[in-house]
């Protein structure tokens, strides 16, 4: 079984959970752009980081044989610094075209303040007029009244529901999200937001239409594993291949391959690795080390050794 992870932070990961990931049969990944923690002060920083992503993040993951992809966009955190706001939104255009780009994102409100308010409605503007998909972030506080803002303002600006993905949904969020014809995608975190135990009973009860798996693992305590990990519990609870292929997979190509960047011939064409290769004369091997060349495999104990 292959899996997507749509929405990852790889740049706060290592090389190990790369190789983790590529075993435990993660064939692509989506980054959406986000906040790193600690608020950024100058155009530069979203420029360089914008850069990273469709670049050496891009790169890193080639060579374990994951295709990367990312969606680019201002975070609700970071759009209360109205005067920085005004230069990324200038800056956006620039980034999202490029290669790899799948989507406007991650987008939408934190605080729901008017700001985040202003900058999302011009985010949802420039996903419409690219033809992108669109990333949500739902608010951690407030959730479902930030939830239905944030699908409501969608439809405002002429967005098809089925060209959004509304991310980080709970039990509380998912039959509006569902009703209304968005996509429903689901934050698997150790502790909080959503636990493999409820993802499973939320597929029992509501399907595998338009529903999505990811980790959003990050700086934080996250597992970069979440996908693979609640598959393999969803096949334990009696839930179908099928199904868990929609959830931890189709869905995921189905939704972002709307923009033209994301095919399934991306990776099923593409199976070896050259850990020689270089980018910037920089590569993911140290001194001595032996870079492999050829094809990698997956590993046929891994739901045995890692998984349980």
């Amino acid at each position: 079984m292959k899996f997507i992870d749509p929405h990852i932070h790889m740049t706060s990961r290592t090389t190990d959970d790369y190789a983790a990931m590529q075993q435990a049969g993660i064939v692509a990944i989506i980054e959406p752009a986000f906040w790193l923690g600690q608020p950024r002060t100058e155009l530069g920083s979203f420029k360089d980081y914008y850069s990273s992503l469709i670049g050496w993040e891009r790169f890193r993951a080639s060579q374990f044989g994951i295709k990367h992809y990312c969606t680019i966009g201002l975070n609700s955190k970071e759009a209360n610094n109205e005067a920085l706001a005004e230069e990324v939104m200038d800056l956006l255009p620039l980034f999202i075209c490029k290669e790899g780009v799948v989507g406007v994102g991650e987008i939408g409100y934190d605080d729901q303040t008017a700001a985040e308010d202003k900058y999302y409605r011009l985010q949802l503007d420039l996903a419409r007029e690219a033809n992108l998909p669109v990333q949500i972030h739902t608010p951690h506080r407030d959730k479902k009244a930030g939830t239905i803002r944030s699908m409501d303002v969608a439809l405002e600006h002429r967005l098809d529901p089925g060209m959004v993905i509304v991310d980080h949904n709970n039990e509380e969020t998912v039959r509006d999200v569902l009703d209304r014809g968005f996509w429903a995608a689901f934050t698997i975190y150790p502790n909080t937001k959503m636990g493999n135990e409820r993802m499973v009973e939320i597929v029992k009860q509501y399907g595998s239409e338009r529903i999505i798996v990811n980790s959003a693992a990050d700086w934080g305590i996250s597992d970069p594993l979440a996908v693979p990990k609640t598959a393999a519990l969803m096949l334990e609870r009696g839930i179908s291949i099928d199904d868990i292929h929609k959830v931890c997979y189709q869905n995921a190509l189905d939704s972002f391959g709307q923009s033209g960047q994301m095919k399934e011939s991306d990776w099923l064409d593409n199976t070896t690795v050259d850990q020689s290769e270089k980018l910037f004369n920089n590569s993911i091997l140290r001194g001595g080390q032996t870079p492999t060349i050829g094809e990698l495999k997956t590993n046929p104990l891994f739901e045995s050794n890692i998984i349980r």
